[in-house]
């Protein structure tokens, strides 16, 4: 056995690098049972939760948790009964064998991500899918990143394993020239992949980063991959700067720009110029090129807003949404005054729930001196603000907005996450 556990940030570390290699594993040693082969995997994990503190982490701790995760899987066959013949094949091999790589995927986390989405299945049920089976994130946590309730998107999950089941899909990683159909799926994933590190598990904003490098490489002519590394960099560089000394969360308006990692700016903003001269300009680059605006401009008042204003029009004719419209009427009130920005909130359909739709507009209107109409919707966010730091922000910016007047930032930020 190895080193002695710091129990939470080791198996935290192990969950994030192993669990879509385990179930990569399980998938195929199952025969392409998904759920099994989640449960399995869970399994693993809470074994060593119960076993590692005592015994330490083995020197090789994924062949560990895979060997468990097999053991729990033929069990779980026998209890089935499934046919004598699969249980003695499995039962033949002494340890599942590794992930098996592909030619022209140079990463399995990224093999199994173009596996998952299949074009047989909706792009929503791909995401989902491929959020549960490589990041291991709970249903719950993939029901916020949709912004849908955690019983719509489990039924969506059972209803895509159901689907790949019955319509036999199979369990491989498509030959090169199809790749491209399975593209957006793939880059949605990394794009939420991204956004939950942004709002606590950095590790999966590492992951995010590193998979987006690596899909860059196999995909060089794809400018919304190189779009989406250009974002999810440029957003990354301000990581250092959205907390204080004291762990709070910092507005882009608060941020010290010093602290900006600039190495990444760089090469965020070359990145951006490299993909809109191949001329087919979609959501993910329009996106990095309004990062690049926030992220090389001098100051909030040196933003040039107009012109992130005229990116969000184009932006919601390739991509439309509720989110890019609460966006862009955030550019609208800095270039051209709170009330302007309000009248644009007021018209946005299907954010109710969503904080940041009431914290944008309870920050418009304590900017345009209406302090009393912004408590009520103040209120609204701080209730769904999904983490503590961000109802700690709401509620700080909220006393000082009344001791002090109005602020003269945008308190969402640029995209994908404030």
């Amino acid at each position: 056995m190895g080193r002695r556990l710091t129990m939470d940030d080791t198996i935290a570390g192990i969950y994030a690098d192993g669990w879509s290699r385990i179930v990569a594993t399980m998938i195929r040693f199952t025969g392409g049972d998904w759920d099994l082969a989640e449960e399995c995997a869970q399994d693993a994990f809470a074994q060593a939760l119960r076993v590692w503190p005592a015994d330490g982490v083995p020197d090789q701790p994924l062949a560990w948790l895979t060997t468990v995760a097999r053991r729990r899987a033929l069990d779980r066959i026998r209890r089935a009964g499934v046919e004598r013949e699969k249980l003695r094949e499995v039962a033949m091999e002494p340890v599942p064998p590794p992930y098996a790589g592909d030619a022209d995927i140079p990463d399995e986390r990224l093999e199994l991500m173009f596996t998952c989405c299949h074009p047989a299945l909706n792009v929503e049920a791909q995401v989902a899918l491929t959020l549960r089976s490589v990041a291991g994130m709970s249903t719950a946590e993939i029901a916020r990143a949709f912004l849908v309730p955690e019983k719509t998107l489990g039924q969506r999950l059972f209803r895509a394993k159901q689907r790949i089941r019955q319509a036999g899909i199979p369990f491989r990683v498509p030959p090169g020239h199809l790749l491209p159909e399975r593209l957006s799926a793939v880059l949605h994933v990394l794009y939420l992949l991204f956004n939950e590190g942004w709002s606590g598990r950095e590790q999966l904003s590492v992951e995010a980063i590193r998979i987006g490098r690596t899909l860059t490489v196999l995909m060089p002519d794809e400018p919304e991959a190189l779009g989406l590394l250009a974002l999810m960099l440029l957003q990354d560089a301000r990581r250092e700067a959205r907390t204080g000394v004291d762990g709070e969360l910092l507005t882009l308006e608060e941020q010290d720009r010093s602290r900006w990692d600039r190495r990444r700016i760089d090469e965020g903003a070359a990145l951006v110029e490299r993909a809109l001269r191949r001329g087919r300009a979609g959501a993910f680059q329009l996106q990095a090129a309004i990062a690049a605006c926030h992220a090389t401009a001098p100051s909030m008042d040196e933003t040039d807003w107009p012109q992130i204003v005229g990116l969000y029009d184009v932006l919601r004719t390739v991509a439309p949404g509720p989110v890019v419209e609460l966006n862009r009427a955030v550019a609208v009130a800095m270039a051209s005054g709170p009330e302007a920005g309000l009248a644009l909130v007021d018209t946005i359909d299907g954010l109710d729930g969503y904080h940041l739709l009431h914290a944008t507009r309870a920050e418009l209107l304590v900017r345009a001196g209406r302090a009393d109409e912004a408590a009520k919707s103040l209120s609204r966010a701080v209730d769904l603000a999904p983490t503590e730091a961000e109802r700690r922000l709401l509620t700080e910016r909220s006393a000082a907005s009344r001791r002090t007047g109005p602020r003269t930032g945008p308190l969402s930020g640029p995209p994908p996450a404030g």
